[in-house]
């Protein structure tokens, strides 16, 4: 038996693109919102959404609504409440990183965000983090820590001293001498300052999972 998709009367049916690109439309919306330190629950807040029903538009379990487009539609990454962290911990990691010749280019791929974002936040220059970013830093750091940038190209070499050239004159800690129960304790400072580190081998290279073609350009604030 056939279901009817006859619209109520009086209100005008969808057109195919628009059947085939709301869901989509709506799943985009809520990755940009991501994107920009948002998490479900602040999406679900800024829109007035539950948050099993932002959770379910993002995975395309739920259909959007027009009521639900809206919501969405109307949140910003001016009116999305940002989880903000200490930043202490994210700049000791990614200093530690630099130890080992990861230079600000190489872990701004690796996250899929500018290197000015992780020049910035080595440098000192912001005091707090999406807890986004704090977590993939994290994920980095934790895949990266003991192991040295590669060396295969001009290039990389030229990177990696440089890194190390900053890490030497900021005496910035490697990870081995960082406490890791202390780590996200805002305040937090080593014990130690600038030591060579060989590590255990040669760090994988990190890329972000690929975005659509259609979305814009990914801009992480720090």
């Amino acid at each position: 038996m056939s279901t009817s998709t006859r619209p109520p009367a009086g209100q005008a049916a969808p057109t195919p693109s628009q059947l085939a690109s709301a869901p989509s439309d709506v799943r985009d919306q809520i990755r940009r919102l991501q994107d920009n330190g948002g998490t479900y629950r602040a999406i679900a807040a800024a829109s007035g959404l539950a948050l099993a029903t932002v959770h379910d538009l993002a995975s395309g379990r739920r259909p959007p609504t027009p009521a639900t487009e809206k919501a969405l539609r109307n949140v910003t990454s001016d009116t999305l409440p940002r989880a903000r962290v200490d930043a202490s911990g994210t700049r000791l990691r990614l200093r530690a990183l630099h130890v080992m010749g990861h230079g600000s280019a190489r872990i701004a791929r690796a996250l899929g965000i500018r290197e000015m974002t992780i020049r910035l936040i080595v440098r000192g220059d912001v005091t707090t983090v999406s807890s986004r970013l704090r977590d993939a830093a994290t994920d980095l750091y934790d895949a990266w820590w003991d192991k040295r940038a590669p060396e295969r190209t001009r290039f990389e070499r030229s990177a990696a001293t440089a890194a190390r050239r900053r890490a030497i004159a900021g005496n910035w800690c490697a990870a081995a001498a960082l406490d890791d129960d202390l780590l996200d304790t805002p305040g937090y400072r080593p014990h130690q300052g600038w030591k060579p580190a060989t590590g255990t081998g040669i760090a994988p290279d990190i890329r972000p999972p690929a975005r659509p073609r259609h979305s814009r350009t990914r801009r992480v604030a720090p």
